[in-house]
């Protein structure tokens, strides 16, 4: 048997990690410590397990989260009001199977875009496809999209994302063009699948921040309810770290 052409044609399939692992293993003698069936079963483990990671890496890269953030390194210790049991329920996911919503206020520095990030990563880990977005930025990159004729194309890759999260929610102001948009979004991820918003608005604020009373309230109905709520409290961590920093 001509092993390279095997390897070869491994490679024209696209079985990339299989074509590898098969080819240290003849090329180490590593083939000889399994029976036929072990071998084989080997490799077809070691191809799953590439593209799993494969498919992790693309759902993050695609997400196009602001910096790394990791559910395992949220700091517990700080005295910002964070219980550790219910973020690690929500890390747990359920919510978006639920089609659910998850709404974290706090003041600047309080670690909101983080704890944001960290659920989204987890969702990218978990399979999850999942989009994070500045929401002023969001609001720009509509106005464009409608210029370019795209913004179906980007209405269609918002609906058939797992979670989307909106960070800075409510910073600039809302106009006529904003409110529509989010009213879109919201509409098309209601009951179906969900939305993190972090901002620094307490929700009691939002109906005022929208504006327009009929189009917030309806906003409002749709994100709010059934959704999970953590209010963080405290100083800045940023602000602290550099206090703590100087007094070393």
């Amino acid at each position: 048997m001509n092993n390279q052409s095997t390897i070869d044609k491994m490679k024209q399939m696209r079985l990339y990690a299989m074509a590898d692992n098969h080819y240290n293993s003849l090329h180490n003698n590593l083939h000889r410590d399994y029976t036929t069936d072990q071998y084989i079963a080997l490799l077809v483990e070691q191809e799953w397990e590439y593209r799993y990671n494969k498919r992790i890496k693309n759902l993050i890269s695609s997400a196009g989260f602001r910096y790394p953030a990791s559910v395992q390194d949220v700091d517990y210790s700080a005295n910002r009001s964070l219980d550790r049991n219910t973020f690690e329920r929500l890390a747990m996911l359920d919510f978006i199977k639920r089609g659910e919503n998850v709404i974290i206020t706090g003041a600047t520095g309080t670690g909101k875009s983080y704890l944001a990030q960290a659920l989204g990563h987890n969702a990218c880990v978990m399979q999850h496809k999942t989009l994070y977005y500045n929401f002023s930025r969001l609001i720009d990159h509509v106005k464009l999209s409608k210029l370019e004729g795209n913004y179906m194309k980007l209405l269609k890759k918002i609906e058939n994302t797992d979670l989307v999260i909106l960070d800075d929610f409510g910073l600039s102001a809302f106009d006529d063009h904003a409110r529509n948009t989010l009213m879109d979004i919201v509409e098309m991820k209601y009951d179906k699948s969900s939305l993190i918003i972090a901002t620094q608005i307490p929700v009691k604020n939002w109906h005022e921040t929208i504006g327009e009373g009929t189009i917030a309230d309806a906003i409002l109905d749709r994100i709010v309810y059934a959704s999970h709520r953590i209010e963080l409290t405290g100083e800045s961590l940023r602000k602290n770290k550099m206090k703590n920093n100087q007094i070393k």
